[in-house]
Parts: C-alpha cells; structure tokens; sequence
C-alpha cells in the first residue's frame, strides 16, 4: 500500500472514529441531562408570518423647498441612503444625509443567517427556533449551519468534526504570547493579543501578502474557519490556566468541542480525565445560545475591518475586543457585580429606588433589540438551575430571583419594557462551572456573520439520519491535512 493510501485510510478511520463517538452522545444524551428534560422549551407559539414582498416607491416632499421625489423601496422594504442626497435645497447643500450612530434604523447588509423579532421575543438561526437548536443540537452543528445554511448530514458533520479537530492545536509562539502576558492579565486581552498573533503565524491567510482576492477561493476560507473554531477553545483554556498559574495543556483528540474545553481547564495533563458530561452539555448550549445576533457590535466590528482587506485574524481580534466591553460580552461580569454590591434579598427594595433615581445601574435588564423576554435567557435560567444541582447552589441566585420578580412587577420597568437579558443568568452558569468570568466569553467569542433577512422563514429541527443532502447545498470543503497532522495520524494507531 502507498503512502498516500495508508494516509487516506487513517484520515478515514479518524473521521469514522469522531462519528462514532457523536452517535454514541447523541443516544445517551437524555441520561447526560436528565434534570433539563422536564424544562423543555418549546419554541414560539405565536404564528408572526413573513412581511411579503414590500418593493415600490416612496414619495417624499421637501418641505423646505416643496420639491417631490421618488425614492425605490426594495422587496425588503429598504431604501438606499444615497438615494437621499439628492433631495437638496440648492448648490451649496450635499444632499440629505441619515444620522443613525447606533444602527438602530439602518441595514448595512442582506443577510440569511439570523432572524430576530424583538416584539415576539424570537431568535432564528437560519429559519431554526432558538429554542430548538439548544434543546436538540450541538454547538460544532450550529456553527455548520451558521456557516453553509443548512444542518449536516451524518458523513458531513464527521467531517467537520475532524477538520476542526485537527486545527485545534496553536503555535508554540503564540503559547509563548500567553506566558509572557502578566499572571493576572484579564483573557480577554490574552486572547484579543493571541487572535491577533496568529496573523503573523499564517502568512498564507494574508491578502496583503497573498493577494487581494484571496478569500474569493472557497477552500482558503473553508481552512481559516476550520483554524479559527479549533483553535480558540485552546487559547481560551491556556488564558484561564495562565491566570491560576499552571501551564497549558495540549487539547485531546477523543473529547467533543465543549469537553475539550473542559479538559483543557481541568486535566492537569492527566490524559485519562474526562469531564463532567452534564457541565460539557451545557457549556455546548451556552455557546449555541451566543454563536449569532444579528449585527452586534463584534460583528460589525468584524466587519469594518474586514472591508480595508485585511486577514481573518486581524479582523477577528477587532472582534473580540469589541466583545470585551461591559455594554456586549462583559455585560455577564456586570452582573454579578451587581448582585454582589445588592448582597442580600432585603437590600432590593432600596437598590430598586436607586435605579429610580438613577443613582444606581442594573444590568441584566434590557435589549436594544428585545422589548419582550429574551428568549436566550429561559433557556439560560433553566441552565443555572441544572448547574446548580451538580455543584451546589450559588447564594446569589436568590438574589437574582427576586430581583427578576421584583423588576417584573413594578410598573415603571414593566412601561419601559425591561426584560431579563441573556447576561442576566448566564454569568451563574459561568461561576458556576468553577470558570472565570473573563473566560466564557472568549470560548463563545467566534463571531460568525439591524440587518436585512433574506433566508428561510421557520424550520424545524431534524434529527441526523432524517436530513438530506442536496447538490446545490454549500457545504464545507475538502481541508487539506498537513504533513505533520499525517505523521501524527500514521503513528496514532487508529
């Protein structure tokens, strides 16, 4: 047998191996999480049909000089805002210009990857419920689906898997960035330092360097995305482990996406160790629930700097450190702040009147988009409470409870429409997997892509072997394996 046989046969066994051990999970897995079965959530009930076609004209009258135009609305009820400047009062005027600092009002892209209605309360992830996604799927699912636009089959997702797993591992010299970082540096800016690092080590990611047109080609695109999933677990983990002072630990090749994780944290490079199941479960819905929203502030960070052309890396370190400020992935660490300064269910009534009077902040409550209940923070509120019947209940949670009942109740936040968001409880969550609070946020910090949605209305979740793959179906590409991952493979003994 040729070399080049002996390889393609273990990459076979390898992708056969992560099969494998995904069916086995997805079999057991109302054993792994028998407290979240009775909480169900079942998606929105309420029938919010599609807007239809909106395309036509809208008529405006310049009551400044009684002048009329006809601006075209397109068939998502858009206009174009260069359109507006020719509505002028004279030669010395540059037109009409649209002032929208926050994106509240304003459609910089066509997207079908994400829905949000937040008068309903309702999240879609390319035409999925929210809700069902977290019940029924898997994060590495998700992320394809985010990706390529539908759910993968069998063979596809084991594929994924692999390709994922195989770039998991990072560069020594990024290693050596993290060690050089002060021992108690926050992991965001370890990993807003890292991600930015790894530009420097994949030149071949680089437009600067290899052309302006390189992330035209599918398979360098399908690579980065590959690198970026596998690899961000892993600097996630060496910054938590940077800041308790112990070394890194090299990731495992038998574990899924959230246990890895885990294992990283909490193996002391015991290679025998698994983690908790249950806790790996919902570390997997905590990042299914922030993987997509639409254009937040990470992705339209992401995406500025992605216009000047510069590589993925760069872009994404922009990203994160977007994501590290307390208005968006910080806002988890506010919370609990909060609840700590409250201390005690007495002091409520007091901090409530402090908010009155706006001499304090509550965090936790609110959205730009959601003037109803989030529908991330039920799933997460049900989560907490599985955290806390494997390792014991955090005192602050009743804390929380009655501040949510007590906000809920009161009339001037009830007028202002101020619901739980998901930062409310998923900080529990994260305290209480024994993380940092720093830490979550970089794990589910891979950003994928208010703006237009162009994609499937409603689907409904479909187990493995129902999907069907069809031909027109984007879908990931074949990833090349390097020299050193077949080394690694023919000596692996698979």
């Amino acid at each position: 047998m040729s070399d080049v046989s002996e390889v393609s046969t273990v990459v076979a066994r390898g992708r056969l191996a992560v099969l494998t051990a995904h069916l086995v999970t997805s079999t057991d897995l109302t054993e792994v999480l028998p407290s979240l079965e009775p909480h169900r959530l079942s998606a929105q009930t309420s029938v919010v049909l599609p807007p239809g076609n909106l395309s036509g004209s809208l008529t405006v009258v310049d009551g400044r000089t009684g002048k009329q135009y006809q601006l075209p609305v397109s068939e998502e009820g858009t206009v174009k805002a260069t359109d507006l400047k020719k509505i002028t009062t004279g030669k010395n005027d540059k037109g009409l210009k649209t002032y929208d600092p926050g994106y509240l009002n304003t459609a910089p892209v066509r997207s079908s990857i994400c829905y949000i209605d937040g008068d309903e309360g309702i999240l879609r992830y390319r035409g999925y419920p929210i809700e069902e996604m977290a019940e029924n799927s898997t994060f590495l699912e998700v992320a394809y689906l985010l990706m390529y636009g539908n759910l993968p089959s069998e063979n596809q997702l084991a594929d994924w898997e692999f390709a994922i797993a195989q770039h998991s591992a990072v560069p020594q010299g990024i290693l050596d960035v993290i060690h050089a970082m002060p021992h108690d540096a926050h992991p965001m800016g370890v990993l807003v330092s890292a991600m930015s690092a790894l530009s420097v080590f994949h030149p071949d990611a680089n437009p600067a360097l290899r052309g302006q047109d390189l992330y035209r080609s599918k398979q360098v695109r399908d690579k980065q995305i590959a690198r970026i999933l596998g690899k961000v677990p892993t600097i996630a983990a060496a910054a938590y482990l940077r800041l308790a002072g112990r070394p890194p630990v090299l990731p495992s090749s038998n574990l899924s996406y959230s246990e890895n994780f885990l294992y990283m944290l909490d193996s002391l490079s015991n290679r025998s160790y698994k983690p908790n199941p249950r806790l790996a479960r919902v570390l997997d819905i905590l990042s299914i629930l922030h993987a997509e929203h639409e254009m937040n502030c990470s992705t339209a960070a992401a995406r500025h700097l992605a216009s000047s052309g510069v590589d993925v890396y760069t872009a994404l370190a922009g990203a994160v450190g977007a994501l590290d400020g307390p208005l968006h992935g910080g806002a988890n660490e506010a919370v609990l702040k909060m609840l700590n300064e409250i201390g005690t269910v007495d002091n409520i009534p007091e901090f409530i009147e402090g908010v009155k009077n706006r001499k304090c902040k509550m965090s936790g409550f609110g959205h730009r988009v959601y003037k109803n209940y989030d529908p991330r923070a039920k799933v997460i509120r049900k989560l907490a409470e599985e955290v806390f019947s494997i390792v014991g209940r955090d005192p602050l949670i009743e804390v929380a409870v009655a501040l949510e009942k007590a906000v809920l109740s009161d009339e001037y936040f009830v007028k202002r429409k101020l619901y739980p968001n998901v930062d409310f409880y998923s900080g529990f969550n994260i305290q209480g997997n024994g993380i940092s609070n720093g830490v979550l946020p970089c794990f589910i910090c891979n950003p994928m892509n208010g703006w237009v949605y162009t994609g499937a209305w409603l689907r409904h979740y479909m187990s493995l072997k129902e999907r069907m793959v069809t031909p027109e179906a984007d879908r990931l590409g074949q990833v090349s394996v390097s020299n050193a991952s077949r080394r690694q493979l023919l000596g692996s003994g698979i």
